[in-house]
């Protein structure tokens, strides 16, 4: 017996919503919107090993030229993964490539929406081009392009066989 394939949001994968690569159109978009808190940044840093202190001293942060603690670049850009990862096109898709350009810092305290939009699709070779953004408020602090592989119907039918 074949599992059913989800179709929409309303019939979640197991991990989260999933679309099939024949279900991607060009324009489809996704968000997810995450506050920075003191914390997340400590644990970024702890994960990562990246203990500048720009981001966890506010003594030292107080005298740069952002006048506090700022965000890890990386941390921000990896909330454009956890959109593509979980939203668009979801679980099973991989990442070939990301070109970022980190255009304004994230300070403790900014609320950052991640938003990615499909700009072309590839069926022979099943990529997908996303357009990517984060944003504090109407300002761009990043954007770039991914790159993604994506499974197709038969391909995610027979994961959840």
């Amino acid at each position: 017996m074949t599992a059913a394939l989800p179709t929409s949001d309303d019939e979640p994968h197991p991990h989260g919503p999933q679309k099939a690569f024949e279900d991607l159109e060009v324009g489809q978009q996704a968000e997810i919107v995450q506050e920075v808190t003191a914390d997340v940044v400590k644990r970024f840093a702890a994960l990562t090993g990246d203990t500048n202190p720009i981001h966890l001293d506010e003594a030292y942060a107080a005298n740069t030229r952002f006048g506090g603690r700022i965000a890890h670049g990386l941390y921000t850009a990896s909330l454009i993964s956890a959109v593509l990862g979980t939203k668009l096109p979801g679980p099973g898709a991989i990442y070939l490539s990301q070109t970022v350009k980190f255009r304004a810092p994230v300070m403790i305290g900014d609320t950052v929406t991640a938003q990615v939009e499909i700009t072309a699709l590839d069926p022979a070779r099943q990529r997908a081009t996303f357009f990517c953004t984060c944003t504090v408020g109407e300002k761009v602090v990043l954007d770039g392009e991914a790159q993604i592989m994506v499974p197709t119907r038969d391909e995610i039918e027979a994961e959840l066989a």
